[in-house]
Order: structure tokens, then C-alpha cells, then sequence
């Protein structure tokens, strides 16, 4: 079977999932939505087992009865049309987190028991995520919103899918866990947003502590692997995804391994609960610091529920404070959000937070915030990120369409990407006065009377995201073409957003 074959029959499949999770989760059977589509109960139970081809126009049916953006998975082009200029009200409850979501699939190849991973985000990025994880031979499948995922079988990473693994920078974390696996394995290069450099070195300088020897290639990455040991790693740089492959790496090899200048962030945390939960001794977990001691063998059947994501909260935070509207988000992972609202706060922003509750993971602080319209004023200083209790390097993009409308001129510093402050000044185009110092920093005059405008969606999450927020709050209709880059990491945004109040329209693209 060629590989183009095979990637198009994991995505039916992972279609069909999604398409039977959605239809339970509204309590309807095959014959109900059969009805609805004017079809017959067999072509929707074809369709459910991935053995049916979609067409666009299917697709955008089966969307609109079930509420759900089923064609953002189906690789066609999708535009929204934007009516701006709306004021949003009323609560809008925080999603699971993305970046710990991607973790903890991988993470799950560390267990020979059965995980159930629940109210997992059902976004893009998880399931290219999903297709590869199939493709070498893990069983992987949707229980309504939660994922189960067992490994009971041997893994073959030579069938791995390579259309799916090239959308996604994620599928370097498979190194942490796949060196307990194999001598020798080979995967492909990193994909995923286009952010400038982004070097993988320091993935490799910290496994290599272990005993794991990689050389890249032109394509791919050859690793082998002659005998692991615990290690003391001082990591290159303070890195996510560098940190949770090395944890990965740490948790089945006997013996204590201590990481330092580890990232602190959310989806690290999370990772390094799922683990204790699997038996695995972690010291040190919200520090630069973690103490592992591993666990060779991991059989376990669990349960376990990743946290709210706190640049989900930062998106509505920032739509809410950029179209001076009154809403509430629920559900905000306070810890990883209290210096963006400390600044936002000294810039004139009015808001109110709950008491802390806990998230279903039991780990978590969560608030509820209410943004309230305020008028904001730019600070002196830069605004720009650190690691973990900074502000988050990925919430930095979001100051940027706040900033367009407070008074005076904002300073953003986006220092750890080459290249990603370009995509800020797109919004030039809606009317902003974005100026690029150079590659890493960007000045912000405001306040900006915006005027609609049609744009192209940059290949980057929050570089995408952010020309959305500022359509949402400039008057008349805004066209965002090819937005499959939105969906990698949101989850029906478009519904979620009409129901604040938003005027967006999901197009097929022209």
C-alpha cells in the first residue's frame, strides 16, 4: 500500500471517529443523523468505520448537524468570514490543553498498560498525532471526547506515517519514549509552524547524557541506541518539548536522573503527573529542577486528565480586552496567566477573578475571570517572555492586537523566535501600525481605527490567531483564508466564538 494511500485511510478513520464520538455525545443513533443528511443508516455507518470517502460538501453537512468543524480535518482549504465590530458577551469555558495533550499520547508509549486519556481537545495536531501512532502499530482509538490508548503489540516506526508526521513539529517527542523500544529507529525531520530556527540540537545534547547517539540527515534523524543510564542533564536551553523528552527519556531508566534548567510550563507539569500516576518518582515538579528516578517496567491501566490550557484562556482574554467587551472565560489555569494579567492590568485592563478551584487532575488552580471593557493605556516597558512563571512565549503574540488599542506606542520582544514578529505586522493590513525594529521586536502605535481587509493565514498558530482576534473587533466583513493552521491547535472556534456574540462564517475556500 503506498504511503499517500495509507495516509488518506487513517484520515477517513479518524473522520469516522470523530463523526461517531460527536453523534453519542449528541445521543442521536446512525439512523437520526441518516435522516438529517438525507441518507441511508449504511452510508453512516460507512462513513463511521472510515471506509467512505468525504466530500467537501458532505463534510460541511454532517458540521452543521452536529456542531462540530468535521472539514477542518479533511485537508481542504476553509475560510471564515468575519462580520467585526460585534461587542461579545457571556462565559466561555477553557479547553484542554494542546501542548499537554501532544505529551501525554507520546508519553503513553511508556505503558504497556491501557491509559484513557479524558476530555481530550479534538483539534488537528492531536489527530496527526493519532495517525502516527497508529501507523507504527499502537492502539489508538476516541471514547467519545477521551482518547484510550494501549501498546499490546510490537511497534514498527519504519511504517510510520509521513504525511501526518510532516504537519507536526511534535512528532520529535517520539524519541523519549521510542529509545526504550528499539537499538535503532530513524525518524523524519520536525515539521509544524514556521517560526525561523528552531533547532532540535538541544533535544539531542540532552538524550545523548543518556547514551543515545543520533545523527541527522538530510530528511530524518538515525538513532541508535547501544545501552541507556541515568544522567545528570544540564539542558541547552529551557525548552518544552526538550524538557519532556528528556523526562520521557528519564522515566524507564533505572536510577536517579536530575535535569536542571528544566522548563517549569504547564504541559511539563502535566506530563510529570500522568507519570507519577504510572509509578514514576518525580521531585521537584513546577521548578527548573526534577529529581527522576525511573521505573524500567510501567504497566499500569489508568485514568488521567490533562489541564486546562492557559493560551486558550489568553485567546479569549485578548478578543474579549480587544473588542472592549464584557465576558467571562471559566475554567483559566491561574498560575501560568498571572503576569500577563499583572501587565494587562497596570495597562488599564478591568477585571475579576473567582476564588481557586481545583481541575479535574486534582493539581491544577483554576479561576474564572470576567473581563470587563476597559481603556488601556501601553506600558513603558518591553513586554516580552521568560520561562515558567514568565509570560508565556506563546501568550506574547496575543499583547499585540491588545496593544493596537491602547494608547501609545507598546515595545514587544519576541526573543526566542527568528522571524515570528513578521507575521505580527499582517495586521497592518486591518489598519494597525505595526513597525519591525527587526527580526525579534516590533513597536505597536495605537489606539488603530481598523478597516476589514482579506488575508492569508501565516503557517503559525498564534501569528494566525491573533489576525483573527483583531477581525473580530474591526467593522465590516474580514475574510481569514486557510485557516487549517487555527485548527491544529483550537477546537471549533468559529461556534465557540458565535456564541460570545462573533459573526464568523466557515466557507469552503475559493
Amino acid at each position: 500500500m503506498s504511503n499517500a494511500k495509507n495516509t488518506n485511510i487513517l484520515s477517513q478513520k479518524n473522520i469516522g471517529r470523530l463523526i461517531t464520538s460527536l453523534r453519542e455525545k449528541k445521543g442521536l443513533k446512525q439512523i437520526d443523523l441518516a435522516k438529517s443528511l438525507r441518507t441511508s443508516q449504511s452510508a453512516i455507518a460507512r462513513m463511521e468505520k472510515g471506509e467512505q470517502n468525504f466530500s467537501t460538501e458532505m463534510l460541511v453537512k454532517i458540521g452543521n448537524v452536529l456542531k462540530h468543524d468535521i472539514i477542518t480535518l479533511s485537508g481542504e482549504a476553509i475560510d471564515f468570514k468575519i462580520r467585526g465590530g460585534k461587542k461579545l458577551s457571556g462565559s466561555i469555558e477553557v479547553n484542554r490543553s494542546k501542548n499537554a495533550a501532544i505529551a501525554l499520547l507520546n508519553a503513553a508509549l511508556l505503558n504497556q498498560g491501557r491509559t484513557v486519556f479524558k476530555n481530550m481537545p479534538q483539534i488537528a495536531e492531536v489527530e496527526r498525532i493519532m495517525e502516527v501512532l497508529e501507523s507504527i502499530g499502537v492502539d489508538i482509538q476516541w471514547l467519545g471526547n477521551d482518547i484510550e490508548v494501549k501498546v499490546t503489540r510490537k511497534l514498527h516506526p519504519e511504517k510510520l506515517d509521513l504525511e501526518s508526521a510532516k504537519k507536526t513539529r511534535s512528532i520529535i517527542m517520539l524519541l523519549g519514549p521510542l529509545i526504550h523500544n528499539f537499538n535503532r529507529f530513524s525518524l523524519p525531520q520536525a515539521g509544524g509552524c514556521r517560526l525561523g530556527k528552531r533547532s532540535v540540537r538541544p533535544h539531542f545534547f540532552a538524550l545523548e547524557k543518556f547514551g543515545v547517539k543520533i545523527t541527522v540527515t538530510e530528511e530524518s534523524y538515525e538513532v541508535k541506541v547501544p545501552k541507556l543510564r541515568p544522567a545528570e542533564v544540564i539542558l541547552y536551553e529551557a525548552g518544552d518539548t526538550v524538557t519532556e523528552n528528556a523526562i520521557m527519556a528519564a522515566a524507564k531508566i533505572p536510577g536517579k536522573t536530575t535535569l536542571k534548567f528544566a522548563s517549569a510550563n504547564y504541559m511539563v507539569q502535566d506530563l510529570c503527573f500522568y507519570l507519577q500516576k504510572l509509578g514514576v518518582k518525580i521531585e521537584g515538579i513546577g521548578t527548573t529542577t526534577l529529581t527522576i528516578y525511573g521505573k524500567e517496567q510501567i504497566n499500569e491501566d489508568v485514568e488521567y486528565y490533562p489541564s486546562e490550557d492557559p493560551i486558550e484562556a489568553m485567546f479569549f482574554i485578548a478578543a474579549g480586552i480587544t473588542t472592549n467587551s464584557a465576558i467571562t472565560i471559566k475554567r483559566c489555569p491561574i498560575n501560568f496567566l498571572e503576569l500577563e494579567l499583572l501587565k494587562l492590568e497596570k495597562m488599564g485592563l478591568k477585571y475579576s477573578r473567582s476564588k481557586v478551584y481545583k481541575a479535574d487532575n486534582d493539581q491544577t488552580d483554576l479561576v474564572d475571570l470576567t473581563i470587563k471593557p476597559s481603556k488601556l493605556v501601553a506600558i513603558d516597558e518591553k513586554i516580552h517572555p521568560q520561562p515558567y512563571p514568565g509570560i508565556n512565549i506563546d501568550n506574547l503574540p496575543f499583547f499585540v492586537p491588545i496593544a493596537t488599542q491602547a494608547q501609545g506606542r507598546t515595545l514587544i520582544h519576541d526573543w526566542v523566535y527568528e522571524d515570528r514578529v513578521k507575521y505580527f505586522t499582517e495586521l497592518n493590513n486591518l489598519g494597525a501600525d505595526v513597525v519591525m525594529a527587526d527580526l525579534h521586536r516590533v513597536f505597536i502605535y495605537g489606539p488603530s481605527k481598523l478597516h476589514s481587509a482579506k488575508i492569508i493565514c501565516p503557517p503559525a498558530l498564534r501569528p494566525a490567531a491573533i489576525i483573527l482576534i483583531t477581525m473580530l473587533a474591526t467593522p465590516g466583513i474580514s475574510i481569514l483564508r486557510n485557516v487549517y493552521t487555527i485548527s491544529r491547535g483550537y477546537e471549533d472556534l468559529a461556534q465557540r466564538l458565535n456564541k460570545l456574540g462573533a459573526q464568523i462564517e466557515v466557507m469552503r475556500g475559493l
